[in-house]
């Protein structure tokens, strides 16, 4: 049975070894510990963990389990019991306990029988005799002696103390029957017990399990609950507003295609025009295209989302900054007109900044609907954040959350975040020109994207498909998995089906990216580090050449 335990301790370079033996231990670095540790990391005086021995056994009855310790490269529970070798740590740390039980031993060199009592005369008068000549005398005065002896005992002594030698023999071995029975008894109690606290021990180890995976469920819950919210407040800044004007010209010498004068197609002077006639409001006005003349120039604005990923370079999609290839009234007028499109104006507007930016395509996609364009970074706030570009496509799975940052249905929205009266107010002041408008809102740092969130419903090798609400003007706006990474970029919208939203997978805006020369920001600050490493090797040089002459 263990009465006493050894401990060797270990705290970085330092080694020591310590002997306890009472029933339980306190270690840690209070002052009322029965083995204080004092390190610079174990600042806070508490108590580490306790042991006590139960049944010769000692345990670990409670354990600070802030502190991280392992027993065996385990994770640490109450109620363990700690055997010769064992070994208890903090991971990352150099401190270490390592422990080793002393027991009581039994005497080497045993005899089963009991040596007989010898009046002291009598023995050193047999000696004395045994090592003379006359042996026989010395003999027969021994037996003449125990025959004496026993003549002189009653009848009566002799009985009792038969008497008494049956009664304590008797007594003896009822003693020993009881011990052993008391023994055995105790080693059932004993396993039995130590069976309750190894099932108790399973389960506890179960519930923490339970435990574990279930704070684990409540911190991606709370992830997922809250992962809108902080992508808006950590990335929000970096989703802009598109907003462009363009026109048609022709092919051959440039000039701007114009609608045609109205009264150039009135043969007869009694007959409607269109403002006269109801009936005409639906010809296409694609009729009248000519160069000459001082009709109205043909022109469109549009709008659209992007959003910045770093270096000044802003991904969208291409029928945001060519939306002329969606529009098939258009097609029709540059047919007829023998036209073309021409890009006379592309801004971004960032949220809580007054002017806009322009920018320039860069790179278009062929079958994906994406653009990379760019803008002028040194006149980019330095505040401006980089949205980050997920690279591993398991990320994007059915049934995850995602989270999209966009401007759906433009200022129309816009307006509509705001206080009724000041909406109506500013719908008088520029609601002929969307471009003002827009210029109005920007100014009064009305520019906020919206944010919506939702589930992956469906997925294939070219297109996302989720729930997240959107709508015409939300095409280019990022969508953020579940990692706060942008998985995709939003290009179109089915009204009739709120949960048939298409994304293009990100993947293939990386690949624009990289042809237009984009380096995510990992590979800037690793260039500046190497850039920065030179310099520092080149001044070393330049210092050991100065030394030596």
């Amino acid at each position: 049975m263990a009465l006493s335990i050894i401990i060797h301790i270990s705290v970085g370079t330092e080694k020591r070894t310590e002997f306890f033996s009472q029933e339980r231990i306190r270690i840690g670095s209070d002052e009322t510990c029965d083995l204080q540790i004092h390190t610079p990391k174990a600042d806070k005086q508490r108590v580490w963990f306790e042991l006590e021995n139960a049944d010769g056994v000692f345990r670990i009855v409670d354990f600070d389990d802030s502190l991280g310790f392992v027993i065996n490269d385990k994770p640490i529970r109450r109620f363990i019991a700690v055997t010769d070798g064992d070994s208890i740590s903090i991971p990352d740390d150099e401190i270490s306990f390592a422990f080793f039980s002393l027991e009581s031993k039994s005497a080497l060199i045993r005899t089963n029988r009991e040596q007989p009592h010898i009046s002291r005369f009598i023995e050193d008068a047999a000696l004395e005799s045994a090592s003379s000549a006359k042996r026989d005398d010395a003999k027969a005065f021994l037996r003449e002696f125990v025959r004496e002896l026993s003549r002189e005992i009653s009848w009566t002594t002799k009985a009792i103390t038969l008497v008494l030698v049956i009664a304590f023999i008797t007594g003896v071995l009822y003693i020993g029957f009881a011990v052993n029975r008391e023994l055995r008894v105790s080693r059932q109690t004993t396993e039995e017990q130590s069976n309750l606290i190894k099932r108790l021990e399973d389960k506890l180890g179960q519930t923490g399990d339970q435990l574990g995976e279930l704070e684990k469920t409540n911190k991606d819950l709370m992830k997922t609950v809250s992962l809108a919210p902080n992508l808006r407040v950590e990335y929000g800044g970096a989703v802009c507003l598109i907003v462009g004007v363009y026109d048609l010209v022709d092919k051959r010498n440039g000039k701007v295609l114009r609608y045609a004068d109205p009264q150039s197609f009135k043969p007869n002077p009694y007959e409607p025009t269109e403002n006269e006639d109801p009936s005409r409001q639906d010809m296409p006005p694609s009729i009248g295209i000519t160069t000459d003349g001082s009709g109205s120039p043909i022109e469109y604005d549009f709008i659209g989302t992007g959003f910045h990923v770093g270096g000044g370079y802003v991904v969208t999609n291409r029928h945001v900054v060519q939306p002329w290839e969606e529009d098939d009234q258009v097609k029709q007028m540059m047919q007829l007109g023998n036209g073309r499109a021409r890009v006379k104006r592309l801004v971004i507007y960032f949220p809580n900044i007054a002017t806009p930016f322009p920018m320039k395509v860069k790179q278009l996609g062929g079958r994906e609907d994406i653009a990379v364009g760019t803008v002028d970074a040194a006149a980019l706030p330095a505040n401006l954040p980089s949205i980050p570009i997920e690279t591993d496509e398991a990320s994007s799975a059915i049934g995850k959350t995602v989270v999209t940052m966009g401007y759906p249905s433009g200022p129309d929205r816009l307006l509509a975040m705001v206080d009724e009266a000041e909406a109506k107010s500013i719908n008088q002041r520029f609601g002929n020109s969307r471009t003002n408008l827009i210029n109005f809102l920007a100014q009064s740092m009305k520019i906020v994207p919206l944010t919506t969130q939702g589930l992956i419903t469906d997925l294939d090798a070219n297109r996302i498909v989720h729930d997240a609400k959107t709508a015409e003007g939300g095409s280019g706006a990022p969508l953020f998995g579940q990692t706060g990474k942008v998985i995709g970029v939003n290009f179109g919208v089915f009204t009739e089906n709120t949960a048939a939203n298409m994304a293009v997978p990100v993947r293939f805006a990386l690949d624009l990216l990289r042809k237009a020369g984009w380096r995510s920001p990992e590979e800037v600050q690793k260039d500046v580090e190497s850039q920065s490493q030179v310099a520092a090797n080149g001044s070393n040089s330049n210092s050991s050449s100065q030394s030596k002459q």
